[in-house]
């Protein structure tokens, strides 16, 4: 009875032991996490600010759309002179969490700043997510750098910041979080065991949700101002007693819809990887891509009569315009608007321009469920939002993050209808994603 006693109080003394080392690992994780996540919030703040006036001014200004193929070339040489192997983007980021190497620099975040400024101010189709990763992911290499962390503490802030410039550009910090967890385990499609199941760590969960929080408050305390998307159709509740919509007439086109939003997000990395390795055979001297790229950006423009699927795609100067705001109303987008988008980004992105994929990504989802809502007979509003969260879901291969991004931006009644559409465009979007590594 004495053995079995001392056994006891040995097996709660370890157990109280490990239970103490995961709180102070997890509450200093955090405490490195806040002044990332402040300087992160700080620069994303300034980030949206600018591109907001770079973006003004090009409406004001249509003609520098014609000097895009020549930005293409000084962006070309702004990495080839100033940070060459910064190019990769997110995937050096992701690179150094799963297989630490050369560290990140710390010139990513002001070389993809200006790079991406470049983009929009001349009319690239492109995004920011990846600006502010970078910037985010950067910032946490230098503090690392500075602080001379170990490997372990350098990858958990590394993915800190990660979900600070993601929480911090959409106004999601809880989002950012899952998506910084979820980024990092694209092969989880390609998982045959649930032995290999443990390869999404939640060791990072928490200092991660501190950082996208901090990020988030503090990119707000600037003024800045997210856009606001209103799902505000009443919607049929087959459910009683509960805040969650349930229907099956609209489950079941959610479920038709999902394969369509994940057949769109294959569509769009098939092309973007294409174009990329395609320019980058053919054309011998690299600095020609972007400006090739540049030129066929202005051609689609042209051909097509219209501007609409230049630069962010947020909002559109044009009453008449398509845009994301729009394609929450009837008649706020076209039949293929979806198409073009994929096609000006997939040029603009896969020739080397910068700022990133998922602001595009959520213009092709949401246009894409307007016209898919317009056929099915459902409600529109309620179907760009799922195109916006789902087709993003399909690219990027973070279902989870994606289901609770809708539940941020759009309000949580019906999570079941964003949890199909992200889940079916997963699995309809094939095994690759947007992030190379």
């Amino acid at each position: 009875m004495q053995g079995l006693s001392l056994a006891l109080v040995i097996f709660m003394d370890k157990q109280s032991y490990s239970l103490t080392k995961v709180l102070t690992q997890q509450l200093r994780w955090s405490a490195l996490a806040v002044p990332m996540a402040v300087v992160t919030g700080s620069l994303v703040a300034l980030f949206l600010w600018l591109l907001d006036r770079v973006t003004i001014f090009r409406w004001q200004q249509p003609w520098l759309l014609f000097l895009l193929p020549i930005a293409g070339i000084l962006i070309y040489f702004l990495y080839q002179f100033a940070a060459k192997r910064v190019e990769q983007g997110n995937s050096l980021i992701i690179s150094e969490i799963n297989e630490p190497g050369n560290g990140v620099p710390g010139r990513m975040a002001p070389v993809v700043l200006l790079a991406t400024l470049i983009t929009h101010l001349f009319g690239g189709s492109a995004g920011r997510e990846g600006t502010a990763v970078q910037m985010g992911g950067s910032l946490a290499a230098l503090l690392s750098r500075w602080m001379k962390l170990s490997r372990a503490d350098v990858r958990i802030l590394l993915i800190c910041g990660i979900a600070a410039g993601f929480g911090a550009v959409f106004g999601t910090p809880f989002a950012g979080a899952i998506f910084a967890l979820e980024a990092l385990s694209v092969g989880l499609f390609r998982i045959r065991t649930l032995r290999s199941a443990g390869i999404l760590s939640y060791e990072a969960f928490i200092p991660c949700l501190v950082a996208g929080l901090v990020a988030d408050v503090t990119c707000s305390a600037y003024g800045i101002h997210h856009t606001i998307y209103q799902v505000t159709t009443t919607l049929p509740n087959s459910v009683t007693g509960t805040f969650i919509h349930f229907n099956w007439m609209i489950a079941g086109k959610t479920l038709l819809a999902g394969v369509f939003f994940g057949l769109a997000a294959w569509l769009f990395i098939f092309l973007t990887h294409s174009i990329k390795d395609i320019s980058a055979r053919l054309v011998k001297k690299k600095w020609l891509v972007p400006f090739i790229g540049g030129l066929l950006v202005i051609g689609l423009a042209v051909a097509l009569g219209t501007r609409d699927y230049l630069g962010l795609g947020v909002l559109n100067p044009s009453p008449d315009g398509v845009s994301i705001v729009s394609a929450f109303h009837n008649g706020g987008s076209e039949t293929f608007s979806w198409f073009w988008k994929i096609l000006f980004t997939a040029i603009t992105i896969g020739m080397g321009f910068k700022g990133g994929e998922v602001t595009p990504l959520f213009f092709i989802g949401a246009t894409l469920g307007n016209t898919l809502a317009i056929v099915a007979g459902a409600p529109v509003d309620l179907f760009a939002a799922l195109g916006f969260i789902a087709v993003f879901a399909g690219a990027t291969k973070t279902p989870f993050a994606c289901m609770v991004m809708g539940v941020e931006l759009f309000g949580g009644g019906p999570i079941i209808y964003y949890a199909l559409a992200c889940a079916v465009a997963f699995y309809c979007s094939g095994s690759r994603g947007i992030y190379s590594k």
